[in-house]
């Protein structure tokens, strides 16, 4: 089969599935998931890149950095592990490199950073300022281990959180609160904390934390800590039942908060079931992985599922799950 275009089924064009995350309007609720779209147009000989609702970038830190040695992935059952740690060129060659051909496809860009310092997250921020008008949102990826706090995530602590999305203002964008999941039921308040600091959505979640063992070998299959502190985030439909509970408890806690939902997206089913817990928008990570074409086949099945159960407004479902 070519990679062609599809055709937007029938009835789906009467649909409405535009969204809006934290006063960001955007024409659909599908977009990529950081890390697994590259860092700039990768994607662009699969799908148009406008017609998603953002492409959010790989995450960037202030300064180039390697990531992690091998091995960095690790094929699950129902998924994947990786430890890539985070490699990229840095905000600048990002910008100056990968951002000109996001723009050329007219993609809507949310830029990803992170940081091993607070400083390091406000020197992101700051970089990204004015950097381009495609750039519509920042997405602060807090699920990172502090080197001034003994590896402690900045996502694992209210005060930490607190400290990196106020240090991040300086990017004058919408801040999205990229959150791990390890925190168990801390997950709402750290929630709470990033709104209260200034972020304008929060995206829940990261990747959690996983383990696998060569049965031949005895030793960790991936991860490059060495010890009981090997192993990988996981990710893919293993998880996307966990994400959804995620996203239902920090609705429940927080019902004005705007909320971007990720975790083992692959079927329109998944997109509207996070949808219904409380999810204003979707981001799609290791699907696109096996077919490129995930977040555009997504977009379309989202206007027929719509159309087919007379759901005219994609708005319609966000929170709309009966309990």
């Amino acid at each position: 089969m070519g990679l062609g275009r599809r055709r937007a089924p029938a009835g789906s064009a009467d649909v409405d599935l535009s969204t809006e995350v934290g006063g960001l309007g955007l024409p659909a609720p599908i977009m990529t998931a950081s890390g697994t779209a590259g860092h700039g147009a990768e994607l662009a000989d699969f799908m148009d890149l406008s017609a998603l609702g953002a492409v959010v970038v790989k995450s960037l830190s202030p300064f180039p950095w390697d990531g992690n040695p091998g091995v960095r992935i690790h094929q699950t059952p129902s998924g994947m592990m990786n430890s890539v740690g985070l490699q990229g060129p840095g905000v600048q060659a990002w910008i100056d490199d990968e951002l000109p051909a996001l723009e050329a496809a007219g993609a809507r860009v949310v830029a990803s950073i992170w940081g091993r310092t607070t400083e390091d997250y406000r020197q992101a921020a700051e970089m990204l300022a004015g950097a381009s008008s495609s750039i519509v949102a920042v997405e602060v990826n807090i699920s990172c281990p502090n080197t001034e706090h003994g590896n402690q995530l900045f996502a694992h602590s209210c005060d930490l959180t607190t400290d990196v999305i106020g240090a991040t203002a300086a990017c004058g964008l919408p801040r999205w609160a990229k959150l791990s999941p390890n925190v168990g039921p801390g997950l709402a308040d750290i929630a709470g904390a990033a709104a209260d600091a200034g972020a304008a959505a929060v995206t829940l979640s990261n990747t959690y934390f996983g383990l696998s063992i060569d049965p031949v070998s005895r030793r960790p299959r991936i991860g490059s800590l060495g010890g009981r502190g090997s192993g990988g985030g996981v990710s893919g439909p293993a998880i996307h039942a966990l994400a959804v509970r995620a996203v239902a408890d920090v609705r429940a806690q927080h019902p004005d908060l705007p909320i971007v939902a990720v975790g083992g997206v692959r079927t329109v089913e998944d997109v509207v079931e996070f949808a219904l817990v409380g999810a204003s928008a979707v981001q799609v990570g290791t699907a696109t992985f096996s077919d490129p074409r995930t977040c555009e086949r997504l977009t379309h099945e989202l206007g027929a599922w719509c159309a087919e159960h007379g759901v005219s407004s994609f708005r319609e479902l966000i929170g709309a799950a009966e309990f």
